[in-house]
């Protein structure tokens, strides 16, 4: 039985001072709360999407700079890890989120682009390669790569590496003394229990760099930034062309150090430019990594969910020829070769060496 999770948050448990703060991504901030009795950056009742994006923002960063804010917030870092839907594998959204109201991350690009995988062998960007949550969650897993030991102390791996956990080095007592002084949170009434903190003043030079976002859901919010709607426009433009947003990107330069961290990406050739990826050039791209990936670990809730999305991700692919059947077949998962059958994905077409995908289980 993998026992990962639950075995990381009794090890804080035990092995933390009580008034420890873990900063990890929202999701398992309830589980943190609950069974490690630890106080949490964020959890699931975060409605704050600005505080959301600033947590986004210090795991997607550079590493200097997501320690620049993680040590006035936190005093360890949890990092989920081992593959699958892990936080690397989020990572991407998370970029975006960031972007939303730090828009320096990822300049003229709603989806953030350069930050992500580049191929099915799950390589990283330049941007994410150079980001804190890749250096935490790949430390001396791959091989160059390895969190900065004056930034950040690895003291945890779960039994099967499906959690990590990293002191942070250097935090600040200045901010850690005034998010624990009582004065300093914002009560709605005089003795009420419904007090808001407030950032500590190390965060100042960081916050004024924040937008408030508001969002297409925010039906109650009066809309005054025109900013927004270009935005969210932009937004989508780039999820039906990401091709097209990626080499934009790309040509700008987002990546540098000190424009979401990383050296210049290499520019890319790319000529598809729609979604049709029925009739698209064969090329290795980021939905090939996806799906190779969905299917090769027989994640079929995920893909059945990718797909009823969008159909035409079924007929994606890559530079050989080979597409997500004949992953189906390599990896012998006959629940996603009826998955794939259900979106007209047939076995009989042929990869660039004229091999179908029955050819791999003869």
């Amino acid at each position: 039985m993998v026992d990962d999770y639950r075995e990381a948050y009794w090890w804080l448990k035990q092995n933390t001072p009580e008034d420890s703060r873990i900063l990890a991504w929202w999701d398992y901030g309830y589980q943190l709360a609950g069974i490690a009795n630890r106080t949490t950056v964020a959890d699931g009742n975060t409605w704050n999407h600005e505080h959301i994006a600033l947590l986004a923002r210090a795991l997607t960063h550079t590493e200097k700079e997501g320690h620049r804010v993680s040590r006035h917030l936190a005093d360890y870092i949890l990092v989920w890890g081992g593959g699958g839907g892990d936080d690397l594998a989020k990572s991407p959204h998370l970029a975006r989120i960031a972007n939303s109201v730090y828009r320096d991350m990822c300049p003229g690009d709603p989806t953030c682009r350069a930050f992500g995988y580049i191929d099915r062998y799950g390589n990283p960007s330049p941007m994410m390669e150079a980001s804190m949550l890749y250096k935490l969650h790949s430390h001396k897993l791959k091989p160059g790569v390895e969190a900065d030991y004056t930034k950040f102390r690895h003291v945890f791996d779960s039994k099967y590496g499906k959690v990590r956990i990293f002191k942070i080095l250097n935090v600040s007592k200045n901010s850690r003394d005034f998010v624990a002084d009582p004065k300093n949170r914002i009560c709605d009434v005089e003795g009420g229990w419904y007090c808001r903190g407030q950032y500590p003043p190390g965060l100042a030079n960081v916050l004024k760099q924040a937008r408030t976002f508001s969002q297409l859901e925010d039906f109650n919010k009066k809309k005054t930034e025109k900013e927004d709607d270009e935005y969210t426009k932009k937004y989508f433009e780039n999820m039906a062309d990401p091709n097209k947003a990626r080499q934009e990107a790309y040509s700008r330069g987002y990546g540098e150090k000190g424009k979401g961290g990383g050296p210049k990406p290499k520019k890319k050739t790319v000529t598809r430019t729609s979604t049709d990826h029925k009739n698209a050039k064969w090329e290795d791209s980021e939905y090939t990594t996806v799906l190779w990936e969905l299917i090769s670990k027989k994640d079929i809730e995920t893909l059945s969910a990718l797909l009823a999305q969008d159909s035409n991700l079924a007929h994606v692919r890559s530079s050989d020829g080979r597409g997500p059947m004949w992953w189906a077949y390599e990896y012998k998962s006959e629940a996603a070769v009826k998955v794939l059958l259900k979106h007209g994905v047939s076995f009989k077409e042929k990869d660039k060496n004229g091999k179908t995908p029955l050819d791999l289980i003869r």
